[in-house]
């Protein structure tokens, strides 16, 4: 799933920098926590390229879309329950702690897929993983955040965020590296063990929060960490700081009602903060990122290129382009304002899916014919339909590879791939014959003029989702609700967006075989449509406004649709204030 990061000053960064020079101490703790972050982003990109080497593996995730999109999406189930039981943990027994069991939980699940046997033993090593997945997702952000220097805060929980970039682009790497090792897809899912029994090892020797040790009356302990944390003539200030804090959240928690859903709906400012703030991470998903993230080695070889290898070469663009926008995100966010990045990263969205619709209508509707004589030189694995069909002359690859009884594959012309080939069983068998003839086999996609242009349409789709649709969601939601609400409708926020995560990961193989790719890409370009009226009408810009100011904007229902003109004086005054 995409993650958010939070904007922070340059300046930050290199007090940042100055600061983990003169006190490695603080460094370590946020790497350590961080790990969290590349686990998540690791899980997220290494899927994509071991579903091409299990479904070689077996036979029945080969035939049933079903099962590949279970396999991605179970470890989504999981973080759903992993959060939500991830949040209970977090208060109760502290944060190390939920980072460890979170280790715990991923490291299981990675030895359980690594030695799979069948796909309902690698489907259960998923749901392990992720949930150790959701709670880390939640869980390594928020020890960041409660055991870092203030004034650096910000750039030290966007290492988490460029860690689950990160995480991912290492994960094409590893899948790379790994292709022509025996149990490709073992070792790449098995790997996923070695950093989180790193964490592990690295959390044990490192504090709890002090914030939650003082919440639960240890505060001795919690001086003692911040001492290490905090310059010598800053410290006892912090100590101080910390303590008013945490009486005065524990004082507003014993005074304040029970929160009723009903009535929260009620509150005018709070139910359109939640329509605003539920709405784009929704839409973050439904204009189909994730189906990007999970699958893109699989798009690339709908697009025409039958290597594993190639596919999953081409698809670290993919993750090195979403690696890269994050950080451009942090640049744009503060000059230009959330709901014009929006606005921008949604038409860039909308062409490149329309771009992709139509490459991939290309690709699907000018596939190479099926030559008669070409088949005739595999007589005994001629694909049983195309034998039976009276008019064999009509039929071409795309045809080939929708036949179902059984499945069948198309083996290329030697001489040029465009070219008439042969339409056969699908079996290991009939693919190393046509290896053997110097040809290309296909079972996903067709061989296609137009693969680079689909290659260039995701790139495309990447450069403008990523500093837009895939940040600002999560910030907006942490600047647009009332600071009592902000916990709990941050939480069915972040809900919305794990369950839209599933609903698409779960969907999109099955969308593509029953109304096509390029139908697919067109109906999240739909989609893309209706999400950018909908951040036009209903998403306030929040840049530089102080709480109050968003709620009176949200009480006025001045939601600025002219987003592109500067604000009225009024609000300039206060932001500057």
């Amino acid at each position: 799933m995409e993650g958010g990061i939070h904007p922070v000053e340059t300046s930050a960064f290199r007090d940042c920098f100055s600061l983990a020079w003169k006190n490695p101490y603080v460094l370590r703790l946020a790497f350590s926590a961080g790990i969290g972050g590349l686990l998540f982003g690791y899980d997220t990109g290494v899927i994509s390229g071991a579903l091409l080497y299990i479904k070689e593996d077996f036979d029945s995730v080969d035939k049933q879309t079903v099962l590949q999109e279970s396999i991605v999406s179970m470890a989504v189930a999981g973080a759903i329950i992993g959060a939500a039981v991830g949040g209970w943990m977090n208060d109760r027994y502290g944060r190390k702690t939920a980072i460890l069991i979170a280790d715990f939980l991923f490291f299981i699940g990675a030895v359980i897929m690594a030695s799979a046997q069948n796909p309902a033993t690698l489907i259960v090593g998923r749901v392990f993983v992720g949930l150790g997945v959701g709670m880390a997702s939640m869980t390594s952000p928020l020890y960041i955040s409660e055991a870092s220097p203030a004034k650096i805060r910000g750039a030290l929980v966007s290492t988490n965020g460029f860690l689950i970039t990160g995480g991912q682009f290492l994960a094409y790497l590893i899948n790379l590296a790994f292709t022509k090792a025996p149990g490709t897809w073992r070792w790449m899912l098995g790997v996923a063990g070695v950093p989180a029994l790193v964490q592990f090892i690295l959390m044990i020797l490192l504090p709890e929060s002090p914030r939650w040790l003082f919440r639960k009356g240890r505060e001795e302990e919690a001086k003692a960490i911040l001492r290490k944390i905090y310059p010598a003539h800053e410290v006892e200030t912090e100590i101080q700081d910390l303590k008013e804090s945490v009486e005065k959240e524990i004082e507003e928690e014993g005074s304040s009602e029970k929160i009723n859903f009903i009535k929260l709906w009620r509150t005018k400012t709070v139910r359109r903060g939640l329509i605003a703030g539920v709405g784009l991470q929704v839409f973050q998903q439904f204009v189909g990122i994730n189906t990007v993230m999970y699958y893109s080695p699989t798009i690339v070889q709908f697009a025409g290129f039958a290597s594993n290898r190639t596919a999953l070469l081409l698809s670290l663009v993919t993750a090195g382009l979403n690696a890269l926008g994050s950080i451009v995100s942090i640049y744009f966010i503060d000059r230009t304002g959330r709901k014009k990045l929006l606005v921008i990263s949604l038409i860039g969205v909308i062409i490149s899916l329309g771009l992709l619709s139509a490459i991939f209508h290309e690709t699907t509707s000018h596939s190479p014919d099926v030559s008669p004589l070409a088949t005739s030189r595999f007589a005994n694995y001629t694909c049983p339909d195309y034998s039976s069909a009276k008019e064999d002359a009509t039929w071409d690859c795309m045809k080939c590879l929708k036949a179902s009884s059984p499945d069948c594959g198309f083996c290329a012309s030697a001489i040029n791939k465009l070219l008439p080939g042969a339409c056969l069983i699908s079996n290991d068998t009939v693919k190393d014959l046509c290896h053997k003839e110097d040809s290309l086999w296909y079972t996903s996609g067709c061989p296609s003029k137009y693969g680079w242009l689909a290659v260039v349409g995701l790139a495309l789709y990447i450069i403008f989702f990523s500093p837009g649709m895939g940040t600002v969601p999560w910030i907006v939601n942490s600047e647009i609700y009332p600071l009592r609400f902000r916990g709990v409708c941050g939480g069915i926020a972040a809900t919305a967006n794990w369950i839209s995560n599933l609903i698409v990961a779960q969907s999109f193989l099955s969308l593509t075989q029953a109304i096509g790719t390029s139908w697919t890409f067109l109906l999240f370009g739909v989609i893309s449509v209706v999400a950018l009226f909908f951040v036009i009408i209903y998403v306030p810009e929040t840049k530089g406004l102080p709480i109050e100011e968003v709620e009176k904007m949200l009480e006025m229902r001045t939601l600025q649709l002219r987003f592109w003109e500067k604000r009225p004086d009024s609000l300039q005054k206060n932001q500057a204030v």
